[in-house]
Protein backbone atom coordinates (compact mmCIF):
# COMPACT_ATOMS: atom_id res chain seq x y z
CA UNK A 1 0.00 0.00 0.00
CA UNK A 2 1.96 3.23 -1.02
CA UNK A 3 0.90 6.79 0.17
CA UNK A 4 2.71 8.78 -2.40
CA UNK A 5 0.61 10.87 -4.31
CA UNK A 6 0.48 13.85 -6.25
CA UNK A 7 -2.56 16.31 -6.35
CA UNK A 8 -1.92 18.99 -9.63
CA UNK A 9 1.49 17.76 -9.67
CA UNK A 10 2.38 18.46 -6.16
CA UNK A 11 3.09 15.82 -3.51
CA UNK A 12 0.17 15.18 -0.70
CA UNK A 13 0.17 12.97 2.32
CA UNK A 14 -3.39 12.17 2.79
CA UNK A 15 -5.17 15.51 2.17
CA UNK A 16 -2.44 17.53 3.44
CA UNK A 17 0.07 19.45 0.83
CA UNK A 18 3.22 18.69 1.73
CA UNK A 19 4.33 22.50 0.62
CA UNK A 20 1.00 23.34 3.38
CA UNK A 21 3.24 21.65 5.89
CA UNK A 22 6.37 22.71 5.21
CA UNK A 23 5.20 26.81 5.82
CA UNK A 24 3.71 25.91 8.87
CA UNK A 25 6.22 23.39 10.68
CA UNK A 26 9.96 25.13 8.51
CA UNK A 27 12.29 21.81 7.08
CA UNK A 28 13.41 19.48 7.83
CA UNK A 29 10.53 17.50 9.50
CA UNK A 30 8.82 14.25 9.78
CA UNK A 31 5.55 13.20 9.00
CA UNK A 32 3.34 10.28 9.67
CA UNK A 33 0.18 9.18 8.16
CA UNK A 34 -2.41 7.99 10.17
CA UNK A 35 -4.64 6.34 8.11
CA UNK A 36 -1.82 4.13 6.58
CA UNK A 37 -0.34 3.42 10.45
CA UNK A 38 -4.43 2.01 11.46
CA UNK A 39 -4.48 0.43 7.92
CA UNK A 40 -1.08 -2.35 8.40
CA UNK A 41 -2.54 -2.62 12.00
CA UNK A 42 -5.42 -4.00 10.77
CA UNK A 43 -3.75 -6.08 7.88
CA UNK A 44 -2.01 -7.96 10.77
CA UNK A 45 -5.69 -7.87 12.73
CA UNK A 46 -7.61 -9.24 10.23
CA UNK A 47 -5.38 -12.03 8.71
CA UNK A 48 -4.85 -13.30 12.24
CA UNK A 49 -8.43 -13.28 13.69
CA UNK A 50 -8.16 -17.68 13.45
CA UNK A 51 -5.53 -17.23 16.28
CA UNK A 52 -5.71 -16.09 19.74
CA UNK A 53 -2.90 -13.37 18.73
CA UNK A 54 -1.93 -10.42 20.54
CA UNK A 55 -0.13 -7.86 18.31
CA UNK A 56 2.76 -5.70 20.23
CA UNK A 57 4.23 -2.64 18.42
CA UNK A 58 8.00 -2.84 18.85
CA UNK A 59 8.74 0.64 20.41
CA UNK A 60 12.22 1.12 18.97
CA UNK A 61 10.81 1.67 15.59
CA UNK A 62 8.80 4.81 16.40
CA UNK A 63 8.65 5.64 19.97
CA UNK A 64 6.28 8.58 19.87
CA UNK A 65 3.32 9.15 22.00
CA UNK A 66 1.37 9.95 19.41
CA UNK A 67 2.01 7.17 17.27
CA UNK A 68 1.74 4.79 20.03
CA UNK A 69 -1.20 5.99 20.77
CA UNK A 70 -2.63 5.43 17.17
CA UNK A 71 -2.02 1.69 17.96
CA UNK A 72 -2.68 1.66 21.69
CA UNK A 73 -6.44 2.66 20.28
CA UNK A 74 -6.72 0.06 17.99
CA UNK A 75 -5.82 -2.74 20.75
CA UNK A 76 -1.88 -3.56 20.33
CA UNK A 77 0.42 -4.31 22.77
CA UNK A 78 3.83 -2.99 23.19
CA UNK A 79 7.43 -4.71 22.56
CA UNK A 80 9.93 -2.33 24.79
CA UNK A 81 13.68 -2.79 25.40
CA UNK A 82 14.12 -0.09 27.77
CA UNK A 83 12.59 0.97 30.97
CA UNK A 84 11.94 4.61 28.77
CA UNK A 85 10.11 2.48 26.47
CA UNK A 86 8.01 0.46 29.17
CA UNK A 87 7.09 4.42 30.24
CA UNK A 88 6.44 5.42 27.19
CA UNK A 89 3.93 2.71 26.20
CA UNK A 90 2.45 2.90 29.81
CA UNK A 91 1.57 6.57 29.37
CA UNK A 92 0.21 6.13 25.69
CA UNK A 93 -2.36 4.19 27.17
CA UNK A 94 -1.17 0.56 26.36
CA UNK A 95 -1.95 -1.68 29.24
CA UNK A 96 1.21 -3.99 31.31
CA UNK A 97 -0.86 -6.60 30.44
CA UNK A 98 -0.35 -6.58 26.45
CA UNK A 99 3.65 -5.51 27.22
CA UNK A 100 6.52 -7.68 26.32
CA UNK A 101 9.97 -6.70 27.53
CA UNK A 102 13.05 -7.97 25.51
CA UNK A 103 16.62 -6.99 25.37
CA UNK A 104 20.19 -8.56 26.11
CA UNK A 105 21.05 -5.76 29.21
CA UNK A 106 18.05 -5.72 31.83
CA UNK A 107 19.07 -3.92 35.21
CA UNK A 108 17.85 -4.90 38.27
CA UNK A 109 16.07 -1.29 38.70
CA UNK A 110 14.55 -1.73 35.18
CA UNK A 111 13.58 -4.96 36.25
CA UNK A 112 12.02 -4.34 39.39
CA UNK A 113 10.13 -1.66 37.40
CA UNK A 114 8.08 -3.85 35.68
CA UNK A 115 7.61 -6.26 37.80
CA UNK A 116 5.82 -3.43 39.74
CA UNK A 117 3.60 -2.48 36.22
CA UNK A 118 3.04 -6.41 36.39
CA UNK A 119 3.82 -6.95 32.27
CA UNK A 120 2.57 -9.58 30.87
CA UNK A 121 6.22 -11.34 29.79
CA UNK A 122 10.01 -10.59 30.03
CA UNK A 123 12.08 -12.14 27.09
CA UNK A 124 14.73 -13.93 28.78
CA UNK A 125 17.95 -13.78 27.06
CA UNK A 126 20.71 -15.21 29.24
CA UNK A 127 20.74 -17.60 32.39
CA UNK A 128 22.85 -14.28 34.22
CA UNK A 129 19.36 -12.67 33.04
CA UNK A 130 17.36 -15.12 34.37
CA UNK A 131 19.18 -15.34 37.60
CA UNK A 132 19.14 -11.27 37.83
CA UNK A 133 14.79 -11.40 37.39
CA UNK A 134 14.44 -14.21 40.11
CA UNK A 135 16.45 -12.26 42.64
CA UNK A 136 14.58 -9.26 41.83
CA UNK A 137 11.39 -11.07 41.96
CA UNK A 138 11.76 -12.82 45.56
CA UNK A 139 12.53 -9.71 46.65
CA UNK A 140 9.68 -8.01 45.90
CA UNK A 141 7.84 -10.72 46.75
CA UNK A 142 5.78 -11.41 43.40
CA UNK A 143 6.68 -13.80 40.11
CA UNK A 144 7.71 -12.90 37.03
CA UNK A 145 6.19 -14.54 33.95
CA UNK A 146 9.16 -15.34 31.05
CA UNK A 147 9.68 -16.96 27.79
CA UNK A 148 13.03 -17.40 26.82
CA UNK A 149 14.40 -15.85 23.22
CA UNK A 150 15.41 -18.64 21.56
CA UNK A 151 18.29 -18.62 19.23
CA UNK A 152 17.83 -21.27 16.23
CA UNK A 153 21.19 -20.18 14.51
CA UNK A 154 19.39 -19.62 11.13
CA UNK A 155 20.56 -16.91 8.72
CA UNK A 156 17.77 -14.36 8.05
CA UNK A 157 19.51 -13.12 4.95
CA UNK A 158 19.43 -9.28 5.86
CA UNK A 159 22.09 -6.64 6.59
CA UNK A 160 24.56 -8.24 9.35
CA UNK A 161 23.92 -4.69 11.28
CA UNK A 162 20.36 -6.23 12.03
CA UNK A 163 20.63 -9.78 12.06
CA UNK A 164 19.84 -11.41 15.24
CA UNK A 165 19.21 -15.16 15.10
CA UNK A 166 22.66 -16.30 14.36
CA UNK A 167 24.83 -18.65 16.73
CA UNK A 168 27.96 -15.81 16.12
CA UNK A 169 24.79 -12.93 17.53
CA UNK A 170 24.61 -11.77 21.25
CA UNK A 171 21.07 -12.44 21.21
CA UNK A 172 19.29 -15.36 22.97
CA UNK A 173 19.69 -18.82 24.06
CA UNK A 174 21.22 -21.43 22.15
CA UNK A 175 18.24 -24.08 20.93
CA UNK A 176 20.38 -26.89 21.89
CA UNK A 177 20.57 -24.93 25.60
CA UNK A 178 16.57 -24.48 26.12
CA UNK A 179 15.30 -27.98 27.56
CA UNK A 180 18.17 -27.37 30.51
CA UNK A 181 17.81 -23.85 30.91
CA UNK A 182 14.01 -24.25 31.14
CA UNK A 183 14.39 -26.61 33.96
CA UNK A 184 16.68 -24.55 35.51
CA UNK A 185 13.94 -21.74 35.63
CA UNK A 186 11.34 -24.21 36.54
CA UNK A 187 13.09 -24.76 40.18
CA UNK A 188 13.05 -20.93 40.79
CA UNK A 189 10.76 -19.37 43.33
CA UNK A 190 10.50 -16.09 41.59
CA UNK A 191 9.95 -16.99 38.42
CA UNK A 192 6.50 -18.33 36.30
CA UNK A 193 7.70 -20.44 32.79
CA UNK A 194 4.81 -18.83 30.46
CA UNK A 195 6.13 -19.32 27.05
CA UNK A 196 9.27 -19.32 24.11
CA UNK A 197 10.25 -16.23 22.12
CA UNK A 198 12.01 -15.84 18.79
CA UNK A 199 13.39 -13.35 17.05
CA UNK A 200 15.93 -13.94 14.09
CA UNK A 201 16.39 -10.34 12.27
CA UNK A 202 15.10 -7.36 10.80
CA UNK A 203 13.97 -6.40 7.52
CA UNK A 204 13.14 -9.26 6.18
CA UNK A 205 12.12 -9.75 2.26
CA UNK A 206 12.33 -13.42 2.18
CA UNK A 207 9.82 -15.90 4.29
CA UNK A 208 11.66 -19.30 4.26
CA UNK A 209 14.33 -18.46 7.14
CA UNK A 210 10.71 -17.71 8.84
CA UNK A 211 9.28 -21.11 7.64
CA UNK A 212 12.82 -23.17 8.81
CA UNK A 213 13.30 -20.73 12.26
CA UNK A 214 9.29 -21.42 13.37
CA UNK A 215 9.25 -25.17 12.47
CA UNK A 216 12.11 -25.35 14.98
CA UNK A 217 10.45 -23.45 17.49
CA UNK A 218 7.28 -25.52 17.22
CA UNK A 219 9.52 -28.72 17.76
CA UNK A 220 11.21 -27.09 20.86
CA UNK A 221 7.62 -26.14 22.00
CA UNK A 222 6.69 -29.35 21.97
CA UNK A 223 9.36 -31.13 23.54
CA UNK A 224 8.75 -28.92 26.51
CA UNK A 225 5.35 -29.09 27.03
CA UNK A 226 6.28 -33.48 26.95
CA UNK A 227 8.59 -32.58 29.79
CA UNK A 228 5.99 -30.96 31.92
CA UNK A 229 6.73 -26.98 31.13
CA UNK A 230 3.59 -25.22 30.85
CA UNK A 231 4.29 -23.33 27.67
CA UNK A 232 0.99 -21.20 27.20
CA UNK A 233 2.67 -18.65 24.52
CA UNK A 234 4.36 -18.23 21.72
CA UNK A 235 6.08 -15.04 20.87
CA UNK A 236 7.57 -15.05 16.89
CA UNK A 237 8.60 -11.55 17.35
CA UNK A 238 8.92 -9.25 14.75
CA UNK A 239 11.20 -8.43 11.59
CA UNK A 240 9.03 -8.22 8.52
CA UNK A 241 10.68 -6.00 6.10
CA UNK A 242 9.12 -3.38 3.80
CA UNK A 243 9.70 -2.28 0.01
CA UNK A 244 11.89 0.27 0.51
CA UNK A 245 13.07 0.04 -3.22
CA UNK A 246 10.57 -1.44 -6.12
CA UNK A 247 12.80 -4.13 -6.42
CA UNK A 248 13.06 -4.93 -2.69
CA UNK A 249 10.23 -7.92 -2.89
CA UNK A 250 9.61 -7.90 0.73
CA UNK A 251 6.28 -10.17 1.25
CA UNK A 252 3.14 -8.33 2.22
CA UNK A 253 1.71 -8.84 5.81
CA UNK A 254 -1.30 -10.37 4.58
CA UNK A 255 0.98 -13.15 3.01
CA UNK A 256 3.40 -13.17 6.08
CA UNK A 257 0.12 -13.67 8.55
CA UNK A 258 -1.14 -16.50 6.47
CA UNK A 259 1.73 -18.42 6.98
CA UNK A 260 1.83 -17.91 10.51
CA UNK A 261 -1.78 -19.04 10.54
CA UNK A 262 -0.93 -22.21 8.76
CA UNK A 263 1.80 -22.90 10.49
CA UNK A 264 -0.30 -22.65 14.33
CA UNK A 265 -3.31 -24.27 12.90
CA UNK A 266 -3.28 -26.73 15.92
CA UNK A 267 -2.20 -24.24 18.30
CA UNK A 268 -4.33 -23.74 21.35
CA UNK A 269 -2.60 -20.98 23.27
CA UNK A 270 -1.72 -17.21 22.78
CA UNK A 271 0.33 -16.24 19.91
CA UNK A 272 2.60 -12.66 19.91
CA UNK A 273 3.73 -10.53 17.21
CA UNK A 274 5.86 -8.23 17.53
CA UNK A 275 5.88 -5.93 14.23
CA UNK A 276 7.79 -2.44 13.49
CA UNK A 277 9.08 -1.51 10.64
CA UNK A 278 6.23 -2.80 8.81
CA UNK A 279 3.49 -0.88 11.05
CA UNK A 280 5.44 2.56 10.46
CA UNK A 281 7.99 2.74 7.48
CA UNK A 282 5.94 3.39 4.91
CA UNK A 283 3.81 5.63 6.74
CA UNK A 284 6.48 8.30 7.58
CA UNK A 285 8.72 10.85 5.61
CA UNK A 286 11.55 13.34 6.01
CA UNK A 287 10.55 16.73 4.60
CA UNK A 288 13.63 18.55 3.90
CA UNK A 289 14.79 21.53 1.53
CA UNK A 290 17.21 21.75 -1.53
CA UNK A 291 19.81 24.48 0.42
CA UNK A 292 22.13 24.42 -2.87
CA UNK A 293 22.55 22.63 -6.30
CA UNK A 294 26.49 21.77 -6.47
CA UNK A 295 28.13 21.19 -9.91
CA UNK A 296 31.17 18.92 -9.44
CA UNK A 297 33.31 17.91 -11.68
CA UNK A 298 31.67 14.45 -11.54
CA UNK A 299 28.95 14.74 -10.09
CA UNK A 300 25.54 17.12 -9.74
CA UNK A 301 24.82 17.39 -5.83
CA UNK A 302 21.61 17.93 -4.17
CA UNK A 303 22.35 19.46 -1.17
CA UNK A 304 19.86 19.39 1.83
CA UNK A 305 18.97 20.71 4.82
CA UNK A 306 18.47 17.45 6.10
CA UNK A 307 21.61 15.33 7.32
CA UNK A 308 22.77 12.15 8.72
CA UNK A 309 21.68 13.02 12.29
CA UNK A 310 18.30 13.48 11.18
CA UNK A 311 17.89 10.37 9.31
CA UNK A 312 20.58 7.33 10.07
CA UNK A 313 19.81 4.40 8.25
CA UNK A 314 21.67 5.23 4.60
CA UNK A 315 25.04 6.00 6.85
CA UNK A 316 24.73 3.40 9.00
CA UNK A 317 23.18 0.83 6.84
CA UNK A 318 23.55 1.57 2.97
CA UNK A 319 19.60 1.86 3.51
CA UNK A 320 17.85 2.75 -0.13
CA UNK A 321 14.96 5.52 0.60
CA UNK A 322 13.17 6.31 -2.17
CA UNK A 323 13.52 10.18 -2.75
CA UNK A 324 10.50 12.34 -4.15
CA UNK A 325 9.94 15.73 -4.92
CA UNK A 326 7.42 18.07 -3.85
CA UNK A 327 6.92 19.39 -7.53
CA UNK A 328 6.16 16.86 -9.83
CA UNK A 329 8.05 17.66 -13.39
CA UNK A 330 8.31 15.91 -16.35
CA UNK A 331 12.16 16.44 -16.64
CA UNK A 332 14.54 14.17 -14.85
CA UNK A 333 17.98 14.41 -13.45
CA UNK A 334 21.33 12.20 -11.78
CA UNK A 335 21.92 13.79 -8.24
CA UNK A 336 23.52 12.57 -5.20
CA UNK A 337 21.43 13.72 -2.51
CA UNK A 338 23.51 14.79 0.86
CA UNK A 339 23.60 16.78 4.15
CA UNK A 340 25.28 19.05 5.06
CA UNK A 341 27.11 17.66 7.67
CA UNK A 342 31.20 17.45 8.11
CA UNK A 343 31.00 13.46 7.28
CA UNK A 344 31.10 12.02 3.31
CA UNK A 345 28.76 9.56 4.94
CA UNK A 346 26.23 12.08 5.28
CA UNK A 347 24.77 11.07 1.70
CA UNK A 348 21.20 9.88 1.27
CA UNK A 349 21.57 8.32 -2.39
CA UNK A 350 24.63 8.37 -5.02
CA UNK A 351 23.62 8.75 -8.93
CA UNK A 352 19.62 8.95 -8.07
CA UNK A 353 17.32 9.55 -10.83
CA UNK A 354 14.30 11.98 -10.00
CA UNK A 355 12.49 14.98 -11.20
CA UNK A 356 14.78 18.00 -11.55
CA UNK A 357 14.58 20.18 -8.57
CA UNK A 358 16.10 23.68 -7.79
CA UNK A 359 16.93 25.09 -4.94
CA UNK A 360 14.78 25.91 -2.60
CA UNK A 361 12.48 22.98 -3.55
CA UNK A 362 10.93 20.14 -1.43
CA UNK A 363 11.71 16.73 -1.63
CA UNK A 364 10.48 14.10 0.54
CA UNK A 365 12.41 10.79 1.84
CA UNK A 366 10.10 7.83 2.12
CA UNK A 367 9.90 5.05 3.95
CA UNK A 368 11.14 7.02 7.04
CA UNK A 369 8.76 6.29 10.14
CA UNK A 370 10.87 3.87 11.31
CA UNK A 371 14.52 3.79 12.50
CA UNK A 372 14.49 7.47 11.73
CA UNK A 373 13.27 9.76 14.23
CA UNK A 374 13.99 7.19 16.82
CA UNK A 375 17.82 7.05 15.96
CA UNK A 376 18.51 11.14 15.39
CA UNK A 377 20.97 12.91 17.23
CA UNK A 378 22.46 16.32 18.19
CA UNK A 379 25.57 16.32 16.06
CA UNK A 380 27.11 19.26 14.89
CA UNK A 381 25.32 20.70 17.34
CA UNK A 382 21.48 20.53 14.71
CA UNK A 383 18.39 20.48 16.66
CA UNK A 384 16.13 17.24 16.81
CA UNK A 385 13.62 17.98 13.86
CA UNK A 386 9.81 18.40 14.65
CA UNK A 387 7.08 15.42 14.16
CA UNK A 388 3.85 15.84 12.73
CA UNK A 389 0.87 13.31 12.10
CA UNK A 390 -1.48 13.83 9.89
CA UNK A 391 -4.75 12.36 9.32
CA UNK A 392 -6.94 13.50 6.64
CA UNK A 393 -7.12 17.13 6.18
CA UNK A 394 -5.81 17.34 9.55
CA UNK A 395 -2.26 17.99 11.01
CA UNK A 396 -0.91 18.40 14.02
CA UNK A 397 3.22 18.52 15.56
CA UNK A 398 3.63 16.16 18.35
CA UNK A 399 7.26 16.65 18.75
CA UNK A 400 8.52 20.38 18.60
CA UNK A 401 11.61 21.47 17.39
CA UNK A 402 14.51 21.89 20.18
CA UNK A 403 16.39 25.18 20.24
CA UNK A 404 20.09 26.19 20.70
CA UNK A 405 20.08 27.78 24.05
CA UNK A 406 17.54 24.33 25.57
CA UNK A 407 20.07 22.59 23.84
CA UNK A 408 23.87 24.23 24.63
CA UNK A 409 22.25 24.26 28.47
CA UNK A 410 22.29 20.56 28.54
CA UNK A 411 25.98 21.23 29.57
CA UNK A 412 27.49 22.16 32.62
CA UNK A 413 30.68 23.94 33.44
CA UNK A 414 32.75 22.12 36.14
CA UNK A 415 32.94 24.64 39.25
CA UNK A 416 36.68 25.09 38.24
CA UNK A 417 35.43 27.16 35.66
CA UNK A 418 33.41 29.14 36.30
CA UNK A 419 34.21 32.73 36.55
Amino acid sequence: MSIIHYQSDRLHMEQIAIADLAKSVNTPFYCYSQSHIEAQYKAYHDNLVSLDAQICFALKANSNQAVIKVLADLGAGADVVSEGELRRALKAGIPASKIVYSGVAKTAPEIAYALQQDILQFNVESLNELEQINRVAVSLNTKARIAFRINPDVDARTHEKISTGKAENKFGISILEAPEIYHVASQMPGIIIQGVDMHIGSQLTDLEPYDTAFALLIELVQQLRAEGHPISHIDLGGGLGVNYSQDCGAPSIAEYCQRVAQLLHDWDGKVILEPGRSLVAEAGWLVSKVVYIKQGQERTFCILDAAMNDLLRPSMYSAVHEIIPERHTGERQKYDIVGPVCETGDTFARNYVMSQVQEHDLIAITHAGAYGAVMSSTYNSRLLVPEVLVKGDKFQIIRQRTDYDALIELDNLAEWQSD
